[in-house]
């Protein structure tokens, strides 16, 4: 029983930790963007197009011979729930934007519910975090340890079901917004990140603590049962003994003392009750004898 409630809480804080860290991180999906190359200058003078005129004959036109993809820069960006970063081909920096304001119109309401369910999860884990852990220090009493036990499971269960529908239909969005947002943020390419991972990670382990917690309270209550009923059996059985024993006795103590009455009365008397010669009938005595002799 401890082994199994100490399973389930490591199970249910790695789930928590992993949905925490998934929920406040921007590495659910990553990629690449294509965009055009700036025009050159004096500041940077390589991964970009000079479309300027030649500085000794100003009457000399500049061509770029660059075709295809060469026009163009590779910039590497993550997005998470809330933001959206992509490299700043002019710096080392990044610009980050909400993602919800990039996601088209028709899905924001999607996002915002699959915003409230991956809070919702992260609240259930912790309500089904707490209850483990207090029944894992409070656990002299059976009966209130199973009651801890069964709502931790019951919220861990619905913890769970909300982090599947929050993870779904938020790669829903992801994917319609790579078709359908902003054409200067649209992914050249792109893959799910290690956020990403996390949060399906987060899912497996609550899962699993569920299912662990489950486990525990239906064996515990099993058990409970059959020591009950073995209690009840044994009770039956120590009543039905005693009941026999105690009739055997007063049976046979009502016999020993008929016994000693009556002879205590023959003893008294000190002779048989005579029987009178009129009840006698010999006549019918001889018949019988005459009929047993035919």
């Amino acid at each position: 029983m401890k082994t199994r409630t100490l399973l389930s809480v490591s199970l249910n804080f790695f789930a928590l930790f992993f949905a925490i860290t998934a929920f406040v991180t921007t590495y659910w999906c990553v990629g690449t963007q294509r965009v055009p190359k700036p025009k050159c200058s004096k500041l940077r003078t390589h991964q970009c197009i000079d479309y300027g005129v030649n500085e000794t004959d100003p009457n000399k036109v500049v061509y770029s011979w660059e075709t295809g993809d060469d026009r163009f820069l590779f910039r590497q960006f993550h997005t998470g729930i809330w933001f959206s970063c992509e490299e700043n081909i002019h710096d080392e920096s990044e610009r980050c934007r909400s993602f919800i304001d990039l996601a088209p119109a028709s899905e924001k309401g999607m996002l915002w519910l699959s915003v409230v369910s991956e809070m919702l999860y992260i609240l259930l884990l912790m309500v089904g975090f707490s209850l483990m852990c207090y029944e894992l220090v409070h656990s002299s009493n059976v009966i209130d340890g199973l009651k801890l036990n069964a709502f931790a499971a019951v919220f861990t269960v619905l913890s769970g079901l909300l982090g599947m529908v929050a993870h779904v239909m938020y790669t829903q969005v992801f994917q319609v917004t790579v078709s359908h947002g902003p054409p200067d943020w649209r992914p050249y390419n792109w893959d799910y990140g290690w956020s990403f991972c996390l949060a399906w990670a987060s899912f497996t382990c609550c899962m699993g603590a569920s299912v662990t917690t489950l486990n525990s309270y239906t064996k515990t209550v099993i058990e409970f049962r059959h020591k009950r009923k073995t209690f009840e059996q044994t009770i039956r059985e120590e009543n039905a003994r005693e009941a026999y024993g105690y009739y055997r006795d007063n049976s046979l103590h009502s016999i020993s003392k008929s016994v000693d009455i009556y002879s205590a009365q023959s003893l008294k008397s000190g002779r048989r009750t005579p029987i009178p010669a009129a009840s006698l009938d010999f006549c019918d005595y001889a018949a019988s004898l005459g009929e047993e002799q035919c």
